[in-house]
């Protein structure tokens, strides 16, 4: 199958069903789809590598966010080619719980994220992912 041909406005959509799908908390093999084997995943706490390392920052954050929100307010793709690098700005929102808390605790960040993506089979995949900064909103918790 010959690869799809980056655009704008698939670059666009792409970022927005990423964020559909973590905030659906879907199973990790359709969000698979959306990385390359060889991703790098710059997080505030970590780098994860590949489709495992992935998988165990998916595992840990599907079980410690709920109620998640993520509201995409920016995404700028830069395309060279068959790859794009993509200024992304979302707003995150979610509740966590601490045992044996009696209530879960309210969380709000508008998180600046640059990614490198290329094009696949089927459309964009996410090659690199680096949160660049994490703002927290006004009486949000804290990570």
């Amino acid at each position: 199958m010959p690869v799809e041909r980056l655009i704008e406005d698939a670059i666009r959509s792409f970022a927005e069903n990423w964020y559909v799908a973590l905030d659906q908390h879907l199973p990790l093999e359709q969000v698979l789809a959306m990385i390359t084997e060889d991703l790098e995943f710059k997080v505030p706490e970590d780098t994860f590598l590949g489709h495992e390392g992935f998988g165990r920052w998916y595992a840990a954050v599907t079980s410690r966010f709920f109620d998640e929100v993520h509201t995409v307010t920016k995404v700028e793709p830069v395309i060279e080619g068959d790859r794009a690098i993509v200024r992304v700005l979302v707003n995150w929102q979610a509740k966590i719980w601490d045992p044996p808390a009696a209530r879960s605790q309210w969380l709000g960040f508008d998180a600046y994220q640059t990614w490198v993506v290329v094009a696949g089979q089927d459309g964009p995949l996410i090659k690199q992912y680096t949160v660049n900064e994490l703002v927290p909103m006004p009486g949000s918790g804290s990570l």
